[in-house]
């Protein structure tokens, strides 16, 4: 994935994250809050799956205070519009927690920016093992999320099997292709999706479609909105470009 670096990079209109997957031992939520910490916005899209299931108990620190930092954006002094849009994992939380961060809650979400209308819907609406098949899909994350306690600490087994996971359902092509209907029946320019844990890009017939990724795998990503477009993040590579520019000339 290739970045343009620009003068006022941590300034934009909207930031997309999405797939956060909190309560899990993968998700990386102090890195999240890093990153939202070092930008300026005016709309937070959490793109769903926030978390991944109803047991709080496996809330660690850090995703407490990832929550905190959102409840503290979504302050009408902050002028930061924090909006949730619900994924798979998120169902039956979204009454408690919604009001707990100060959110509001949306099956999907547009918004106009700059001459452009733009939407946002988590995307596992077109996952059509999952709609199709969901006590067997409830079962699989039952035994990914008991995996995830035997693996390593780098988690590298859990991490792969996540990666494939998206690879051998064709994850991605069917979540993007009923992405892109449902924008054009809205009238939309752009279409938004998270689910399938891969950072893409698409378009058709003159509509685009970004996929945000996720923060469970050593690549989290992240989507940003401005006067300049649309543009997929890689945190990793952006704290490595950060570091190689803060470093003293020799």
């Amino acid at each position: 994935m290739s970045k343009v670096y620009r003068l006022d990079e941590d300034s934009c209109d909207t930031i997309i994250i999405s797939d956060l997957h909190l309560g899990s031992i993968v998700s990386r939520a102090e890195d999240a809050r890093h990153m939202l910490q070092s930008k300026r916005f005016r709309r937070l899209v959490l793109l769903g799956d926030i978390f991944c299931d109803l047991d709080f108990r496996r809330l660690t620190k850090q995703h407490w205070e990832l929550l905190s930092y959102i409840r503290k954006l979504s302050n009408p002094k902050r002028n930061v519009e924090v909006v949730w849009v619900e994924g798979n994992h998120d169902r039956g939380l979204i009454d408690v927690m919604s009001h707990l961060v100060g959110t509001t809650a949306y099956q999907e979400y547009q918004w106009d920016y700059a001459g452009k209308r733009y939407l946002a819907i988590h995307g596992h609406q077109y996952d059509t093992f999952l709609v199709g098949n969901a006590a067997l899909s409830a079962a699989g994350e039952w035994v990914y999320m008991h995996l995830q306690k035997l693996d390593s600490k780098s988690k590298l087994i859990s991490r792969f099997l996540d990666r494939q996971n998206s690879k051998w359902m064709h994850l991605s092509p069917k979540v993007a292709a009923g992405a892109l209907a449902l924008a054009s029946q809205r009238g939309a320019d752009v279409v938004f999706c998270g689910h399938t844990h891969t950072a893409m890009q698409a378009e058709r017939k003159g509509v685009r479609y970004f996929n945000s990724g996720c923060w469970t795998t050593e690549d989290p990503t992240y989507i940003t909105v401005d006067e300049f477009g649309v543009q997929l993040h890689d945190y990793v590579s952006e704290q490595a470009h950060r570091a190689l520019n803060l470093e003293p000339a020799v």
